[in-house]
């Protein structure tokens, strides 16, 4: 008697998918041999080929599905046309039809296959053709609505579950409404769509970091591409590194969003920040700069001519510290100008410009806002020697001067400047004050919790606090007891900062002042180290010992300032 075969399940869907390809490729296999041998014309599988938007105006989805023919390709003056059957009374139509829109027909025999992925195409224009290009029309109302119904990332995910179902054109319009909503609710300062093989991700950058929300199809991943390139001003058919913007309003509220995208491996890599101008607002006192040196600073600025420069990498918020400097000094009695690269956002009284490269650079901008008799200027960016010569000689010839300049540290600054061909002397009576500075996310208030330190971090700690001992600076002015039992948190997750153990973020600070000692060591061309070791006689914490009073206050956790400054640096 033979052994009894084991039942081996029928899996029907597995089986109608493999049916279904074997019909695919039987039908390109005989449209391929019916193109060479028959009709003689050459074929393509347009599954593997791109389909250029722009060549659907060409003929009407109506038409087009009615004689069974796709345009999918611009080429010169040529347009590649796909068809199923090629009669000769169709091909002689299109071959007229495209002569009065001064195009010459070419033709391609292909699959049905291929025609519905080209056919779904006219969907994603019409999509695209309903949008206002430069303006997302979301009411205030709308915006709100949809806000109140956004407390974390999680519910961005089931609000666009929800319109699923929903027509295509009606479903990218709402989740491109969603994703942005929610982008503001959540405060995220910046929406990445990347596509990658088999589906396109969402993520939201919260205060510096980034976080999945959403994985969907590639076919509405397309569609959203065509709708943000058209809102944005771009061409729908380019496949070149673009940027534009596009603006939402909200009430009275106009809210810029700056679009980026890039060619990458599996289509376009979309990048949207949100530039709430609510979101700037941030005052001087509100930056999280210790008592001492906000005394220096306050001090500084209000002064009628010198020049106070920001350092730090991109993204550590040295923008909205110099907007914080222009609102703490505006006054209808001044002229303030500003030069930036962009304009993110608008400040009331001030006049603001922006670079344009090869027409306004900062250079340019600087020596034409000299002409507009201002008494405070700011800078976007120092670059090059030419913009540093002439910010200095605005300062000193009765102008105050804000900018911002790249180095690691407010020692790197004078430095940097003599790179820059500044000439020491003059630099000694022009420059004020160096800033240098980080962001570092705050410990969520709701949900931290104390926590004990490893071997490794005690020694950090015990560093830093050492080198605020040998300075002779006095930890107990920043609220912290010396002799008292120090507690550390960590994040931990709830509800209230999206489950991340962090809300918001705060900077850590260093300066130096363009004393007299800094200005006798200036003319020898100091190093670095030299800057720093004079600099620490004039009270400032320096930027780890910032992070260090953040971190025993509880504001902020070991890790966070370990990721921005060095601990372990002497």
């Amino acid at each position: 008697m033979a052994d009894a075969q084991p039942d081996i399940p029928f899996d029907e869907e597995k089986e109608e998918r493999e049916f279904a390809d074997l019909r695919k490729e039987e039908e390109e296999e005989l449209v391929k041999m019916l193109a060479e041998t028959k009709y003689h014309l050459p074929y393509l599988n347009l599954s593997t080929l791109g389909v250029d938007n722009e060549a659907l105006r060409y003929i009407s989805e109506e038409n087009a599905r009615k004689m069974g023919v796709a345009p999918f390709r611009l080429s010169g003056k040529d347009i590649f046309i796909a068809i199923r059957v090629p009669k000769e009374e169709t091909i002689n139509k299109l071959k007229e039809d495209m002569k009065l829109e001064n195009r010459e027909a070419v033709f391609y025999m292909v699959s049905t296959a291929s025609l519905e992925k080209v056919w779904d195409r006219y969907q994603e224009l019409s999509m695209a053709e309903s949008g206002q290009a430069g303006t997302l029309e979301v009411s205030g109302e709308t915006l709100r609505d949809t806000a109140r119904e956004i407390k974390k990332m999680q519910d961005i995910q089931a609000l666009i579950e929800k319109v699923r179902g929903k027509n295509q054109v009606h479903k990218v319009s709402r989740m491109l409404e969603i994703i942005l909503a929610g982008a503001i609710a959540v405060e995220a300062s910046d929406v990445h769509i990347e596509p990658e093989k088999d589906r396109a991700r969402l993520r939201l950058r919260l205060d510096g970091v980034l976080h999945d929300v959403f994985f969907f199809e590639l076919d509405l991943y397309r569609f959203l591409n065509s709708r943000i390139k058209l809102l944005s001003g771009m061409k729908l058919t380019s496949r070149a590194a673009e940027d534009g913007r596009f603006s939402i309003i909200e009430g009275e509220t106009e809210i810029n969003v700056r679009t980026s995208m890039i060619p990458g491996a599996y289509g376009e890599s979309i990048v949207m920040r949100i530039l709430d101008p609510r979101a700037i607002r941030v005052k001087l006192e509100e930056l999280g700069i210790e008592p001492f040196l906000f005394s220096i600073i306050e001090e500084e600025i209000k002064k009628p001519n010198g020049m106070i420069l920001v350092t730090g990498p991109t993204g550590s918020g040295k923008t909205t510290t110099l907007y914080a400097f222009l609102r703490k000094i505006y006054s209808t009695e001044i002229k303030i100008i500003t030069i930036e690269d962009p304009i993110e956002y608008h400040l009331d009284g001030i006049i603001q410009t922006q670079e344009e490269e090869g027409r306004y650079t900062f250079l340019e901008g600087l020596r034409s806002a000299l002409r507009q008799d201002p008494d405070v200027i700011m800078v976007g960016e120092i670059r090059d020697p030419e913009t540093a010569k002439i910010a200095i000689e605005a300062a000193l010839t009765g102008h105050m001067v804000f900018s911002t300049l790249h180095t690691n540290n407010a020692a790197g600054v004078i430095p940097r400047l003599i790179d820059l061909e500044a000439n020491p002397k003059i630099m000694v009576s022009a420059l004020s004050l160096s800033l240098a500075q980080r962001l570092v996310r705050k410990l969520c208030p709701y949900c931290k919790k104390e926590a004990a330190l490893s071997v490794r971090e005690q020694e950090a700690i015990r560093l830093v606090s050492e080198s605020i001992k040998a300075e002779n600076k006095d930890i107990s002015k920043y609220g912290i007891n010396p002799s008292a039992a120090q507690k550390f948190f960590r994040p931990a997750g709830c509800d209230k900062c999206n489950g991340i153990g962090y809300k918001g973020r705060i900077g850590i600070f260093e300066a130096i002042k363009t004393d007299e000692s800094i200005e006798k060591i200036i003319s020898t061309n100091p190093s670095e180290r030299e800057i720093k070791k004079i600099a620490r006689t004039q009270g400032i914490l320096s930027m780890r010992q910032d992070g260090l009073v953040k971190i025993l206050r509880g504001i902020t956790s070991i890790e966070e300032v370990e990721s921005v400054v060095d601990l372990y640096e002497e």
